[in-house]
C-alpha cells in the first residue's frame, strides 16, 4: 500500500507517471467510486463519472501543487463532477417536465446492487431530496467519515459552514423518517 507521497514522489521520475496514476486508481479508485454512487445512486452513472474524474486527475497531475492533500484533491475533483453532472440532469428533468429525484429514486428501487430494506431506501430518498451540496457534504462526512478540515478543503467553504450544513441535512434526514416511521 503506497501512501500520498510515495505516490507522487514516483510520479514526478521520468518513465514512471503511468505507473503512479496505477496505485491512485488501486489505491483511490473504490473509495472515490462509493463517493460518486452516494450522490448519482447508480452504477452506470458513478462508473462514467468515475473515467471522467480519473480522466480530469491523469490532465491534472503535471500542474497538481501539493497544496492539499493528494486524496482531498481527488475527492474535489469526483465531488466537482458528480455536482456538474446532476446539475446538468437536473436541468433536463425541469425541460422533460419531471420530478428528478423521483426518477433516482426509481433508478435506485431498480439497480440490482442495491439490496436495501424498506428503512434504507426510505433513508437514501430522503438523502436524494437534500441539495445536491448540502448532499455532497453529507456524503463525506457520514458516508466517507472524512473530517470537516479535509471536506473543507474538498468543498473549498469553511468547517463552520460545513458543520451547519451537516446537521441541516442530518435534521431534515431524521424529521422525515419520524414522519414515515
Amino acid at each position: 500500500m503506497a501512501d500520498e507521497r510515495q505516490i507522487l514522489e514516483l510520479y514526478r521520475q521520468e518513465g514512471k507517471e503511468e505507473l503512479a496514476f496505477n496505485l491512485i486508481v488501486r489505491e483511490y479508485g473504490e473509495r472515490l467510486y462509493w463517493h460518486i454512487r452516494e450522490m448519482v445512486c447508480t452504477h452506470e452513472d458513478t462508473n462514467d463519472l468515475l473515467q471522467s474524474t480519473l480522466m480530469r486527475v491523469w490532465k491534472g497531475l503535471p500542474t497538481f501543487r501539493e497544496e492539499s492533500n493528494l486524496y482531498t484533491w481527488l475527492y474535489r475533483i469526483a465531488t466537482n463532477e458528480a455536482l456538474t453532472f446532476l446539475k446538468k440532469k437536473r436541468i433536463e428533468k425541469i425541460l422533460l417536465f419531471s420530478n428528478y429525484t423521483s426518477a433516482m429514486e426509481k433508478r435506485l428501487k431498480a439497480d440490482p446492487s442495491f439490496d436495501g430494506d424498506k428503512l434504507q431506501i426510505a433513508i437514501r430518498r430522503e438523502i436524494l431530496k437534500l441539495p445536491d451540496k448540502q448532499r455532497a457534504i453529507f456524503s463525506l462526512r457520514y458516508f466517507q467519515e472524512l473530517k470537516y478540515e479535509e471536506i473543507s478543503q474538498i468543498m473549498n467553504t469553511s468547517v463552520g459552514a460545513l458543520k451547519a450544513s451537516y446537521h441541516l441535512a442530518c435534521q431534515k434526514i431524521k424529521k422525515a423518517l419520524e414522519e414515515q416511521f
